[in-house]
């Protein structure tokens, strides 16, 4: 208690120092809530105001060791189901041809299998302080915050990759030529987990933020952009063997692509926004990484890969792991990283319901055209604002049970009348709702209807927000008692 009223009493002194205004700004920047800047947070600032960016601090490129391991990667693919893209339903009326002649046309991928050192893959490995087991860190951090935005659209080639983005612009090559490997919408990156480890292996998983440009010119271009890669990757700690090596875009959602294409050269040109499917994208290690030449037990050299005889069979030890947490969690604490609004739960329809109804609670519902935890979100300002504020993440801890859901799926659940319920009250492209655990809705508000009350005038928003309990930026404040309200005229509901 002690503690939380010094913490209040910092927040209001830096109020009063800043107003509203400020101190949103100033939050936005201090990642660690201790309401000092360090150096290293204070960085995305300096390079507004000074318009010139640091050199990055990249490791040096890690060059082919021809005695070392050599690790064979084979690429699968299907395309993308244009049946599953809403503009199907009217036959791409309105959609130029050249427009989606490169998604047309990618039917497979560019590099069906490669080959690459072993020791290329250190890029995975975790810095000196991130040792143990449910570590996360950045491998290519996300250089997207409030001050820069997102990234042009109007770019066809992406930009030399350096250090560790080599092996990731590589390895995501072998699907198109033309990836980049920092999206252009935050988060970006690409974050690792330490899974499991023993004397000398780590089990890492992984997870990307990429997007591929299809088109080139003379046509417009055209953004593909799937929810995510993930993957995991075993390699000694020195990584000169990598023992189990796969990528791939997750496919067991009904939409898993955001598509993006404009309608002219320039920034400011006409876009059209899809969503759709895509069935498989993913590389497969063909085995365990190998050495390319062995000698013998009288000192001669042999090719291991057979050379016109047999190649040499390798026989590769058990690994038994010391330390491991579950995929599950890895993957959580993964998406945890690039999204803080996931320090909340979010279930499953079904099973929130089921959840809400053991513990009497309300079910804070998401309806949404695109997925919101990945990047085929259609909700991308409603998480990277107020479900990730602090007032809002101990509210929906204390009152609620979280759940988000694509419309799709819930047209697809025809037999539930939570699902029905839902559907009638949604309208596009994000409805947030209240509701009891039978499912009838309570309350409910529309994210453009949220985003308009949210982006008042700063005369009006003295007179309509407190900060009595603490700093609250308008749009939070607006969520918390939309969330109230919806507590509220639960209750009511309840009492008749």
């Amino acid at each position: 208690p002690v503690v939380s009223y010094c913490v209040f009493l910092q927040q209001e002194v830096a109020l009063k120092a800043l107003g509203t205004e400020g101190l949103f700004l100033f939050s936005s920047l201090d990642t660690d809530h201790d309401l000092y800047l360090s150096p290293e947070e204070f960085k995305p600032i300096a390079e507004k105001l000074t318009g010139i960016s640091p050199p990055a601090d990249f490791e040096e490129e890690v060059t082919h060791d021809p005695n070392g391991e050599t690790l064979t990667l084979e690429a699968k693919m299907q395309p993308l189901q244009l049946d599953t893209m809403t503009k199907s339903k009217d036959g791409f009326l309105g959609v130029t041809h050249s427009s989606l002649s490169g998604l047309r046309s990618w039917q497979s991928p560019a590099v069906p299998s490669m080959s690459f050192s072993a020791s290329q893959f250190r890029a995975f490995l975790p810095p000196k302080n991130k040792g143990e087991v449910g570590d996360t860190w950045w491998v290519i951090p996300s250089e997207l915050n409030i001050f820069t935005g997102y990234l042009p659209n109007n770019r066809y080639h992406p930009p030399a990759p350096r250090g560790k983005e080599v092996l990731i612009h590589s390895l995501l090559s072998m699907f198109h030529p033309r990836p980049f490997i920092k999206s252009r919408f935050a988060p970006q990156g690409t974050v690792a987990c330490i899974r499991a480890a023993s004397d000398f292996y780590l089990d890492i998983v992984f997870r990307i933020h990429a997007e591929f440009q299809l088109n080139d010119v003379p046509d417009f271009p055209f953004w593909f952009t799937p929810g995510q890669f993930t993957g995991n990757i075993i390699l000694s700690r020195d990584s000169s063997h990598v023992r189990q090596f796969t990528l791939y875009v997750p496919n067991a959602r009904t939409l898993n692509v955001d598509m993006e294409w404009l309608y002219g050269a320039t920034e400011n040109s006409n876009m059209e926004v899809d969503i759709g499917y895509l069935p498989q994208m993913e590389l497969q290690a063909a085995g365990p990484s190998t050495p390319s030449f062995i000698q013998d037990e009288e000192g001669n050299i042999i090719d291991s890969r057979g050379g016109g005889s047999d190649p040499v069979q390798f026989v590769f030890e058990d690994i038994h792991w010391t330390s491991e947490i579950s995929r599950e969690e890895s993957a959580h604490r993964l998406e945890v990283t690039f999204y803080p609004f996931k320090k909340v739960s979010y279930l499953p329809f079904s099973e929130a319901f089921q959840r809400a109804q053991e513990e009497s609670k309300l079910v804070h519902s998401i309806l949404l055209w695109g997925a919101l935890d990945d990047q085929s979100c259609s909700g991308r300002t409603l998480r990277e604002t107020v479900l990730e504020s602090s007032p809002v993440l101990a509210l929906l801890n204390q009152s609620f049970v979280s759940s988000w859901s694509l419309v799709k799926e819930l047209e697809d659940m025809q037999v539930s009348e939570r699902a029905r319920l839902h559907l009638e009250k949604y309208n596009f492209p994000v409805e947030m709702m209240v509701a009891l655990p039978n499912g009838t809705i309570v309350h409910h508000i529309n994210a453009n209807y949220f985003l308009d009350q949210t982006s008042m005038k700063p005369e009006e928003e003295a007179a309509t927000f407190s900060f009595s309990g603490g700093f609250e930026d308008p749009s939070t404040a607006t969520y918390i008692n939309f969330l109230k309200e919806g507590l509220e005229k639960a209750k009511e509901h309840l009492a008749q």
